[in-house]
């Protein structure tokens, strides 16, 4: 793979979603945003039934830190076994990297979470949302790693839904269980994708020159 359009496309996105994780970070303090905040809350939560709770909390719960490693660990299993170690490692460090970040950015900020109604209680800083950028960033490393092995169109197709509807689904539930601002499930989302997209220019980079030593 040609190194510029690697080096270019991850620039492009991980600048993007850099640009707009600052915006939404110098904001978060701000009335506008406080607008936005409650606007989609009260739009989110005014359709609370049991029927939506019980699938928020499940969704609440594939997000969840103990949910996550438990999936990440299948996942570096079937990894292991198929002896795609290269693949193995990065998943890793993707995955240990992310979870780093969030700390650090939590601290960083530290924004109290919602009090005006919870159906759940959860403790620590509100920005940005652990779930929402576990959830980009596993189910989007997942997406690039199985992506050249499925070669046809509807598989993919299926597979950015399937991502794409748990990535959404958690971030959602986070809102509606009444424990994050919606700008915090953003904030999450344009963190990792960041990450992801640095990530994985530097992977596709590194495996290029590797590539070219081999044939030279």
């Amino acid at each position: 793979m040609n190194f510029t359009f690697v080096f270019t496309r991850a620039f492009l996105f991980s600048l993007m979603g850099a640009i707009g994780f600052i915006w939404i970070s110098i904001w978060i303090g701000d009335q506008r945003i406080a607008n936005f905040d409650q606007s989609i809350i009260s739009k989110v939560q005014g359709a609370e039934s049991d029927t939506l709770t019980a699938i928020m909390k499940f969704f609440s719960f594939i997000g969840s830190g103990v949910m996550v490693s438990v999936l990440a660990i299948i996942m570096l299993v079937v990894l292991a076994q198929l002896q795609y170690r290269r693949e193995l490692y990065f998943f890793a460090g993707i995955l240990i990297g992310s979870t780093i970040l969030n700390s650090v950015l939590k601290l960083s900020f530290q924004r109290v979470r919602p009090t005006i109604y919870r159906i759940i209680e959860e403790n620590g800083y509100s920005f940005p949302s652990g779930h929402s950028m576990a959830a980009f960033t596993f189910y989007g490393i997942i997406i690039f790693l199985l992506w050249k092995h499925i070669p046809k169109a509807y598989w993919r197709v299926i597979l950015i839904l399937v991502g794409s509807v748990m990535i959404l689904g958690i971030g959602i539930s986070r809102i509606y269980l009444g424990v994050h601002f919606p700008s915090d499930i953003v904030g999450g989302y344009l963190a990792s994708g960041t990450w992801l997209a640095v990530s994985i220019g530097l992977y596709q980079y590194v495996l290029d020159r590797r590539n070219r030593k081999l044939k030279s």
